[in-house]
């Protein structure tokens, strides 16, 4: 039966409980650091094209190696790659110390991206690999489920200490985070197994080549790929630019931006290990990928309405700690859209991801399936924040987020599409509690 404390009980299992650790400090720098990309914009006054520029720059060096990072990862000790992940990122913290221009924040970025990549392909990998025979929706799911509670965290902690450390001024944030990642190469480095992903055989680049041939032509493979091609311009396009509306249209600050980003974190820490349970028990995994697509361009489509809203309800004093501001419509609209956000997100998430993995065991390319996935995301990740970016500068902040939402209800029926039309439709078997 699915039940929300499955996911807590997972944590006493300490090779999950280290895998975990891995989401969490990812998620956790990722999300202080949007906050701090915010920060950034309103410091340098940068346009929507340079602030497109950080999130494609972040996604064009992943273009480039999550395929052949795929491979080593299925050929080599998974475990390393983890620890190396870890390490790529202290060099990052290191790094924003000493962002002074908006060039500095595009070179950073891009190494980010390189450890962000280690980390996510690496950490979802190993989690399906090692979760028990029936239970990867409930593994991965809960893995999200973590990473969704750090991110929260991010926003809520991160946000605060943004509003009291200008990152601009001080060191402190990215000192924390630093340690923070320091705790959690310890825990990987005493509690993961030794290769855990098992190091199937390779010959090379050849093996490689022929592991995403064999993926690409299963069916579900083919329509999850085409529906993040898309799907990751509307996503990014909300990422990137939603904390910037936040701060440049309606002067919200670091700590209330944090508030706003926790909307959607609260939604998918409460439900992502809950609905893994049940695509496991249920099966049709598939309707989940598309219905949670749905919610989350009904989601982006509500963001434009913060304009308009911002004057119409009454100000609020929002508060903490001796300090806070005063604010309007703006913020309430943009924090009830990112939990349709994190409601679509939690539905579509254990669905997808599970789906990558039993597609990538039918081949022992579990890895491989990652990173086909990844390099979908990557694809729309680069031209999508560019695009959204310039029709935000030429058009208008409404028409940009608007465009993305057409670009996540496009992926959704292009998923649809291509699923039902296939030779090969989707079988999955309930597990033995359903």
């Amino acid at each position: 039966m699915a039940r929300v404390g499955n996911s807590v009980a997972l944590l006493r299992n300490r090779e999950f409980f280290s895998l975990a650790g891995t989401a969490f400090a990812r998620s956790q720098a990722y999300s202080t650091i949007i906050i701090a990309l915010a920060l950034y914009a309103d410091a340098f006054n940068t346009t929507g094209f340079i602030e497109g520029l950080w999130g494609t720059a972040f996604a064009l060096v992943q273009l480039g190696i999550v395929l052949p990072l795929g491979r080593k990862i299925d050929t080599g000790n998974a475990k390393h790659w983890l620890l190396g992940g870890l390490l790529v990122n202290v060099f990052v913290f290191v790094g924003y110390m000493f962002v002074s221009s908006s060039i500095h924040v595009v070179l950073i970025r891009m190494l980010q991206g390189i450890g962000a990549s280690m980390l996510w392909i690496t950490g979802a990998s190993v989690v399906g690999q090692i979760s028990p025979d029936g239970e990867s929706g409930r593994w991965l799911g809960s893995y999200n489920q973590v990473a969704a509670l750090s991110s929260l965290a991010g926003n809520i902690v991160g946000g605060f200490l943004l509003s009291v450390y200008d990152p601009l001024a001080s060191r402190v944030v990215f000192a924390i985070l630093t340690l923070i990642t320091l705790v959690t190469f310890a825990l990987v480095y005493f509690n993961l197994r030794d290769n855990p992903g098992g190091g199937v055989e390779s010959s090379g680049a050849e093996s490689g080549a022929e592991a995403l041939r064999n993926l690409i032509d299963l069916p579900m493979v083919r329509a999850l790929v085409l529906f993040r091609l898309s799907f990751s311009v509307g996503k990014m396009a909300v990422i990137i630019f939603l904390p910037i509306l936040a701060r440049r249209e309606f002067g919200i600050g670091a700590f209330a931006i944090g508030w706003i980003l926790a909307g959607g974190k609260i939604t998918k820490a409460l439900l992502q290990g809950y609905i893994g349970d049940i695509t496991d028990q249920y099966g049709n995994r598939a309707k989940f990928v598309a219905v949670g697509a749905l919610v989350y361009g009904l989601g982006v489509a509500l963001i434009p309405l913060s304009i308009p809203v911002e004057e119409v309800v009454g100000r609020f004093h929002f508060g903490y700690l001796g300090r806070g501001q005063v604010l309007g419509g703006g913020f309430i609209v943009l924090f009830l859209a990112y939990a349709v956000l994190g409601i679509g997100d939690s539905i579509r998430l254990p669905a997808s991801m599970a789906l990558f993995v039993e597609e990538g065991e039918k081949y022992d390319s579990v890895a491989s399936a990652m990173s086909l996935r990844s390099i979908s995301w990557k694809v729309g990740q680069t031209v999508g924040p560019i695009g959204v970016g310039l029709i935000k500068d030429f058009v208008g902040t409404a028409e940009a987020f608007l465009t993305a939402s057409v670009f996540v209800i496009f992926a959704t029926g292009v998923f649809w599409l291509v699923y039902t039309v296939s030779d090969e439709p989707e079988v999955v078997a309930a597990s033995p509690n359903g």
